[in-house]
């Protein structure tokens, strides 16, 4: 049997997953509000299901070095892909919010499998607009704290002088790079300033 830890912000929310997985073949391990609260992610745990992208957040904080469970998202932002590309995972999938129990039970399982997951309509949007190799994606704007971080990226700093600097933890930098990557659709430091500079997001 697939075991399942929930993570969702909000009480209504984790209830409401419960009870959609009341029906399906799956035992919940446990149900937190986030990771930063929880004291960790129960060792008899395959999937880990998040009811929303900003629970993602923490999760480098207790996922360790090796993959050792799998994560189901439920968000309509594609985007999302990226940021659990870069998690440890054994595998990962991405549904939206509206999904069936049916479809929920059927990627849980899948997952756990070491599947990877992706709804159709998320799917069509990730391979809708693929760039050529020669193409700057548009990609999305930054937010101003992404601007923030990827600025202080292009002096050097680390990410603990960035949290330093900014007054945030080094989870939340890591966060904020992980979405300024999947935006501007590089896969390194040095890409993101590059790419940052070319498009006069920053100036070197």
């Amino acid at each position: 049997m697939t075991r399942v830890l929930i993570v969702a912000p909000t009480p209504a929310l984790r209830a409401g997953l419960r009870a959609l997985l009341a029906e399906a073949n799956v035992e919940i391990v446990g149900a937190i509000g986030s990771f930063a609260d929880s004291a960790g992610i129960p060792v008899d745990t395959d999937v880990i299901l998040a009811a929303d992208e900003s629970v993602l957040m923490d999760a480098d904080q207790v996922s360790g070095e090796e993959p050792r469970h799998a994560a189901l998202l439920l968000t309509d932002d594609a985007r999302q892909v990226d940021v659990l590309r870069r998690l440890p995972l054994t595998a990962w999938g991405i549904l939206a919010h509206d999904v069936s129990a049916a479809e929920l039970s059927a990627a849980l399982h899948a997952v756990a499998q070491g599947l990877i997951v992706v709804a159709p309509a998320l799917a069509a949007h990730l391979f809708q607009h693929r760039p050529s190799p020669i193409e700057e994606p548009a990609g999305e704007p930054l937010t101003a704290r992404e601007r923030d971080v990827l600025e202080l990226v292009s002096q050097g700093l680390s990410n603990k002088q960035i949290a330093q600097k900014l007054q945030i933890s080094e989870h939340t930098v890591k966060f904020h790079l992980s979405s300024l990557f999947a935006k501007l659709g590089v896969s390194s430091r040095t890409e993101a300033v590059n790419r940052g500079a070319r498009q006069g997001i920053i100036t070197l």
